[in-house]
């Protein structure tokens, strides 16, 4: 094991029970014992080299190509170590990657130049990946953001549902509204809202899987006279509507055009409409999006700072009229989406290979880390154009969330 591969590690764990076997097998123990231990063994001497330059994307990488292993825990357990000692918003960094770091921060702008065309390859990048692999791990509804545990003990789906839920009582549906949804998924949201307030909702993605699959549904569930999909960038849009919805679509706007987003926002929202926008974001300041995160996962992507949002928002003349951070409820989504992953590994492989499943069970255990040891939340937004347009209390969104849980609960009970 190389002096400066263990001088490195040495200083960064000072707490934890963190085991370490190099490429020449020699092993070596860091922390102060507690905890769960973690034992990692780096296989060859370009995975040391690399994490000795740029550890945030080295390990990831090489662990993607096999070159680490996690020979006892697992990768969350490796990236608490990690986390616990650097503190919220802090860097698992060397000098030399610090000063990688700071040249990212700079070049974010550039990074995160998404025009229409951008926008596409980068959703496309993700979002098209096969169907079969996103219903082994997601919920029946297949919602890919942050749940809503209003219990503890909610499976995923309860919380999904409860989510979903959540978003309508702050956006006081009523009957026949004129609704719409930028970056729609696989429908969910939609059909929700349509199937709960007999509305007629367009849905917007840049996915052509995800489209395939949203239309498919409103079609199988006689609603696609009220629930529209189309492969559309909201920037084109123009009509006007009583509400609209947003949920995990933010974080690819990149930031140089989140005063275009808000613009654009305002234009299609009605005088007295509202928009509730649910966006993974950060409680520190703002920083630069992963490296991992962005080469393999999420490219153009970025998670904003509360500040850069409520300046975008004020300038569009879009009023705040509610903020709310959920902390900690994506990092149990994200247990539940890698128990769920692990188990149906085997057809993920089948699917892919044993490259994509490492990267994607890093990806998963490196969001939960996130969420948990870092700065990650996740915002909810309501936006109106007047600050009239809602009563003046939060009462109205409590009432609405607790009549939509009866009625889902008779109807569970009609069902069974």
């Amino acid at each position: 094991m190389h002096t400066v591969f263990q001088s490195i590690v040495g200083r960064l764990v000072q707490v934890g029970n963190l085991i370490v076997t190099g490429p020449d097998g020699e092993t070596r123990t860091f922390g102060d014992g507690s905890g769960p231990p973690c034992h990692v063994e780096v296989k060859t001497l370009r995975a040391e080299l690399a994490i000795m330059l740029d550890p945030t994307l080295a390990v990831p990488e090489h662990y993607m190509d096999g070159e680490i292993d996690i020979v006892e825990g697992t990768v969350l357990d490796l990236l608490r170590i990690a986390y616990i000692n650097t503190g919220p918003g802090g860097s698992v960094a060397t000098a030399f990657s610090r000063a990688i770091d700071t040249v990212r921060y700079a070049a974010r702008r550039l990074q995160q130049y998404n025009p229409e065309s951008r926008s596409r390859r980068n959703v496309e990048h993700h979002y098209d990946l096969s169907e079969d692999l996103y219903r082994l791990f997601l919920d029946r509804d297949m919602q890919y953001s942050c749940a809503y545990f209003a219990r503890p003990d909610m499976s995923l789906d309860e919380a999904q549902e409860a989510k979903k839920r959540h978003i309508m009582a702050k956006l006081r549906l009523a009957d026949g509204q004129c609704v719409l949804d930028i970056g729609s998924g696989w429908g969910g949201m939609a059909l929700s809202i349509a199937r709960r307030f007999q509305a007629d909702v367009l849905g917007v993605t840049l996915s052509k899987e995800q489209l395939a699959v949203a239309t498919q549904r409103a079609q199988e569930e006689g609603l696609d006279s009220h629930v529209h999909f189309e492969l559309r960038d909201y920037r084109d849009l123009q009509q006007r509507f009583d509400r609209i919805v947003s949920v995990g679509m933010f974080e690819h706007v990149g930031v140089n055009h989140y005063r275009t987003f808000f613009d654009k926002a305002a234009s299609l929202l009605k005088p007295d409409g509202v928009m509730l926008l649910h966006t993974i974001g950060r409680s520190g300041p703002p920083a630069a999006t992963s490296a991992f995160i962005r080469k393999y996962i999420f490219p153009g992507g970025y998670i904003p700072a509360l500040s850069e949002v409520a300046e975008a928002a004020e300038k569009s003349g879009l009023v705040i009229s509610d903020v709310e951070v959920l902390r900690l409820h994506y990092a149990e989504t994200l247990r539940h989406w890698q128990e769920r992953f692990q188990a149906n590994r085997d057809k993920a492989k089948a699917l892919y290979d044993e490259r994509f499943c490492r990267m994607w069970e890093f990806y998963l255990a490196g969001s939960e880390a996130a969420f948990r040891w870092q700065d990650m939340v996740v915002f909810q937004f309501q936006l109106t154009r007047r600050n009239d347009a809602l009563p003046l209390t939060r009462d109205y969104m409590m009432e609405k969330e607790r009549k939509l849980s009866a009625a889902a609960r008779s109807r569970q009970r009609e069902r069974t």
